[in-house]
């Protein structure tokens, strides 16, 4: 879809349609009363009949309206006004992109970017509003031999802001939100794909391809490397499975070269069984969603690309299946990780940590700034938070702070769980340094606690996304989240979000 930003009034738009807002108990938004005043009151008129009440959802497109230049109108429905926030705003868009995907209008001027929401700025909405657009029209349909195509789909959209001196701004702001939203289509694709294709070879063969795209650095470790490096906890995951591991870095560099990087590590089990430990047969087909956090960190290291930030960013993804056979790790199996510490492997379905804990010591020798981790790493995190918020983990409160702020501005929400001591004595073991699980309570955070003790050399957040990295159901399918919370992050930290 091709954006643009334009300041203007709304009756005076050559398009084939004009998107404005209104509110519940039909009250028209400015655009919206823009629209009524130069058509005579046609629009109220209609609104006063009862066509639309301004229910949030709701949508209504009308055709030659007198006084204006476009070929239609199209009313989106805001909900209350005293409750409109960053969820109601995304909602509104992604009402009317769809609306207008179905409508045959090939190009659109939507005005809700002027919409006011409280404590967010005109760059937020314009970013908010390409992210939201291009995640209503994102489709996963290349293995259906009959697509669904839509007749004349909606090919170009143009923002509208309220004043001239803004569009710098919003400018900026809708090539941040147009990359955030690729990232978070390559994520969902990657997730969406089927465990025979993406397997741990294929995400080597995307992350090399993108690093001759973007210019990024790439290296793949293989087997026998990972061997030679000790890295044996990660290994054992990948024992039972025919498809060979590979340890995927990828270095974005926008800052100066002695500068110290952000390291961002994403599990990449492309399917997990369970291993030994093997899951129930309902709904595991959704173990494919097990890389996600794998593909979130490709994508927002894409999307870091796109947007040229000058900060320097390094992507580590230990990708592996986990799966049962003959030479699987047991239950009982002791491994020694690439820190030396030894880990006693109580359940073979704990495999993420196993996996993350050596990328995370081989995260060291990039003397990294900061250093976060993406996983779908436990069900105990969608039992204490559900499909809402990520659960967020940190050794410096500061860090967790800063990445709750970009989750609250990205609207990619996170919720601060304890990393106390007193968890850790849950994952002590008679035998090794270690057990992988810690019980049955607090799952979560002895998961959380487990890779803290490979994390000493530098500030930490692990992001568990086992609730929010897909859905499942009627909309089942891949998010994209955490890219917008990461992204908002980086964006941050290079000083570049307004």
């Amino acid at each position: 879809m091709e954006f643009s930003i334009k300041s203007g009034s709304p009756e005076k738009q050559r398009s084939a349609c004009v998107v404005a807002g209104v509110f519940d108990s039909r009250k028209l938004t400015l655009p919206a009363e823009l629209l009524d005043k130069a058509a005579n009151g046609y629009i109220s008129d209609i609104i006063r009949r009862g066509d639309m009440e301004g229910k949030a959802g709701t949508t209504l497109l009308l055709h030659n309206v007198p006084g204006t230049l476009c070929d239609r109108v199209l009313l989106v429905g805001l909900g209350k006004e005293k409750d409109f926030r960053e969820k109601e705003f995304g909602n509104a868009v992604r009402t009317a992109v769809k609306t207008l995907n179905e409508t045959g209008a090939f190009d659109a001027s939507i005005f809700l970017t002027e919409l006011a929401v409280k404590k967010r700025s005109v760059a937020w909405r314009v970013r908010q509003t390409a992210i939201a657009a291009l995640d209503a029209t994102y489709k996963f349909d290349q293995f259906k031999s009959k697509k669904d195509e839509v007749r004349r789909p909606l090919r170009k959209l143009t923002l509208g802001v309220e004043r001239r001196n803004e569009l710098g701004l919003a400018e900026e702001a809708l090539s941040q939100g147009i990359a955030i939203a690729e990232g978070m289509a390559l994520a969902k694709t990657l997730g969406n794909l089927p465990p025979n294709i993406c397997h741990p070879s294929y995400l080597a063969e995307q992350a090399q391809a993108m690093a001759v795209e973007f210019g990024l650095g790439c290296e793949i470790l293989e087997r026998a490397d990972m061997e030679q490096l000790g890295m044996h906890s990660l290994l054992a995951v990948a024992r039972g499975s025919h498809q060979p591991p590979k340890l995927i870095v990828l270095s974005y560099q926008g800052a100066k070269a002695g500068d110290k990087p952000i390291v961002l590590v994403g599990k990449g089990v492309t399917f997990d069984t369970g291993g030994i430990s093997l899951k129930p047969s309902a709904e595991m087909d959704e173990m494919k969603y097990d890389m996600c956090g794998a593909a979130s960190v490709l994508g927002t290291i894409q999307a870091i690309a796109r947007m040229a930030l000058p900060i320097n960013l390094t992507v580590v993804v230990p990708a592996t299946e986990n799966m049962p056979g003959g030479s699987a790790s047991r239950p009982g199996d002791i491994v020694t990780s690439m820190s030396g510490q030894t880990i006693e492997i109580l359940n073979t379905d704990a495999e993420g940590r196993l996996i993350l804990c050596d990328a995370l010591t081989y995260a060291e020798r990039f003397e990294p700034d900061t250093v976060i981790d993406v996983a779908t790493l436990t069900g105990a995190c969608v039992v204490a938070l559900g499909n809402i918020a990520t659960g967020l983990f940190a050794n410096k409160d500061a860090l967790a702070r800063e990445l709750l702020d970009a989750g609250d501005e990205a609207h990619d929400r996170a919720w601060h769980m304890p990393l106390w001591e007193d968890y850790q004595e849950l994952l002590k073991s008679p035998f090794a340094d270690m057990g992988n699980i810690g019980g049955r309570w607090g799952g979560s955070i002895t998961a959380a606690c487990f890779l803290s003790r490979f994390t000493k050399k530098f500030e930490w957040a692990h992001l568990d996304i086992a609730g929010t990295a897909w859905k499942s159901g009627a909309d089942k399918g891949a998010t994209g989240r955490p890219v917008p919370l990461l992204t908002h992050y980086l964006l941050q930290r290079a000083g570049k979000l307004n």
